[in-house]
């Protein structure tokens, strides 16, 4: 079993590295060692979303994850859309439109309010750039955002964005994921929607 090492490196470097070594591996799995919070998570969820077995081990520092099993091939991912794909909304900022801050950020808020009355809800959000604010500590959509969560509405926040901003410990509402996860859900979409 081949054993990585990506602790230290940026979002998305190692779910890029741990995708490039399970190809690699012809099926014998492999061990990583990470960093905690979105390094952790973001390998885990990848494995576990491509049908991967995840054992971790709390090391020095971080954790050792051992995964295994699985089939990451393009023809079983593809097996895994839902029929016609899901509906994902991108929300690249704190407010909708153009026009006065002030307006913009009312018409997001009631765009996101309004969700919750649509008889079909998008299945993923994923918020990026200043689109993190409205998930962070602060922001005036944290309980919709939560109602929408568990009514099965995926919600993340773009990891990179939100070491910009600092505001990664004030994550409130969904969770961290990284880049190499939002650009494969934009591509195997049945519908992106941007704001």
């Amino acid at each position: 079993m081949k054993t990585i090492d990506c602790r230290n490196m940026a979002c998305p470097v190692p779910v890029v590295t741990v995708k490039k070594a399970l190809e690699e591996s012809g099926g014998e799995g492999v061990q990583v060692f990470v960093d905690p919070g979105a390094p952790r998570e973001n390998v885990t969820r990848f494995a576990l979303n491509r049908g991967y077995r995840v054992a971790e081990a709390e090391i020095d520092g971080g954790y050792a994850l051992t995964i295994t099993g699985g089939d990451a091939s393009p023809a079983v991912v593809a097996e895994r859309r839902t029929e016609g794909g899901k509906r994902v909304l991108l929300v690249t900022s704190d407010r909708l439109g153009d026009g006065p801050e002030e307006l913009g950020r009312l018409l997001m808020k009631n765009f996101i309010i309004t969700l919750l009355e649509l008889p079909d809800e998008p299945d993923v959000i994923y918020f990026l750039n200043s689109g993190v604010f409205l998930t962070t500590e602060g922001s005036e959509l944290l309980d919709v955002l939560n109602r929408l969560g568990d009514r099965g509405v995926e919600i993340f926040s773009c990891g990179l964005c939100l070491d910009f901003f600092q505001k990664k410990d004030k994550l409130e509402a969904g969770a961290v994921t990284n880049m190499l996860t939002i650009a494969e859900s934009l591509i195997q979409a049945g519908s992106v929607i941007r704001l």
